[in-house]
């Protein structure tokens, strides 16, 4: 990638300032998107809630990646709570691709967050990205998530939709709650354990996503998940075998309804997701195996 302006939104979340870093790293000029009043050049104003931004900061920049969204995990789905999560994402990501689209200067892509809800419970059937979407909830929170994006579509920038499976990383997300527990000798798996989890370590994460900037050739959707999804069961052994501790506790299903009530569908529900996509556009995981992922983190 030669040296460029991208601007990202969600910058300061776990995947977007990660992604933030590794670019500045490289000598690429980072522009943030905030809701305060910017601090200097390298940061814009926006208020995705409002739908409004400040689109003169977004002129020049051959990028935008909207990674912005309330968390989906943190904490029980109440009605009020998902409709925060939904327009988080729907609205904000209308708001920066109407914007985007409108530029004089448009940038070369507009990169979209998404996540594997999209598929929702798939059981032991493996998806890539030509599966239908899912029902429930989460499936229909990134179908009006990617659709979303239509703005930039349809003004002729090239535009991704990424869908991450589970981030692994010490910083937050899921495993950034596992990662205590299992150090501390309490880990283990959750409801039966068969329920495949897709996942990915965080610098494949922010690797594919920026290959996903640089490639001219590539756009639509793209699953971001390690090539080999695990059962929970799986994972909680590897988890064990790496930071050396038992796994001997396990939550059951019925505890897990009862503390996290609808969210817990998405802690027990199954989703073996293939990044086929990824793969076919000769991109190469530094941390392909659970194991690896886990050391890295």
């Amino acid at each position: 990638m030669q040296r460029s302006r991208i601007a990202v939104a969600g910058a300061s979340g776990l995947i977007g300032g990660a992604l933030a870093r590794s670019l500045a790293a490289d000598g690429h000029e980072v522009v943030r998107l905030v809701r305060r009043e910017p601090r200097g050049a390298d940061e814009v104003r926006w208020d995705p809630e409002r739908g409004s931004v400040d689109a003169a900061g977004l002129e020049g920049c051959d990028a935008v990646v909207n990674l912005a969204g309330a968390g989906i995990g943190d904490r029980r789905w109440t009605e009020e709570r998902k409709a925060l999560i939904r327009s988080s994402r729907v609205e904000g990501t209308r708001t920066l691709a109407e914007a985007v689209a409108a530029l004089s200067r448009p940038p070369r892509v507009f990169v979209n967050g998404s996540a594997i809800g999209w598929y929702g419970e798939t059981g032991d059937r493996a998806v890539d990205e030509r599966a239908p979407h899912g029902r429930g909830f989460l499936p229909e929170l990134c179908v009006e998530w990617e659709a979303a994006a239509g703005p930039a579509r349809e003004a002729g920038v090239r535009t991704v939709c990424v869908r991450t499976g589970l981030v692994v990383s010490r910083r937050g997300g899921a495993w950034g709650r596992l990662f205590p527990l299992f150090s501390a000798g309490l880990g283990g798996r959750l409801g039966d354990g068969r329920q495949y989890w897709s996942y990915i370590s965080l610098h494949d994460e922010v690797a594919a996503i920026r290959h996903l900037v640089d490639r001219d050739d590539l756009s639509g959707a793209f699953n971001l998940t390690a090539p080999q999804p695990l059962t929970n069961r799986e994972i909680t052994a590897a988890m064990g075998r790496v930071l050396h501790r038992p796994t001997l506790f396990s939550v059951p299903a019925p505890v897990l309804r009862a503390a996290l009530g609808e969210l817990a569908g998405d802690v027990l529900g199954s989703a073996r997701v293939l990044p086929t996509r990824l793969l076919e556009s000769g991109f190469v995981f530094a941390f392909p195996d659970i194991e690896g992922a886990i050391r890295a983190a």
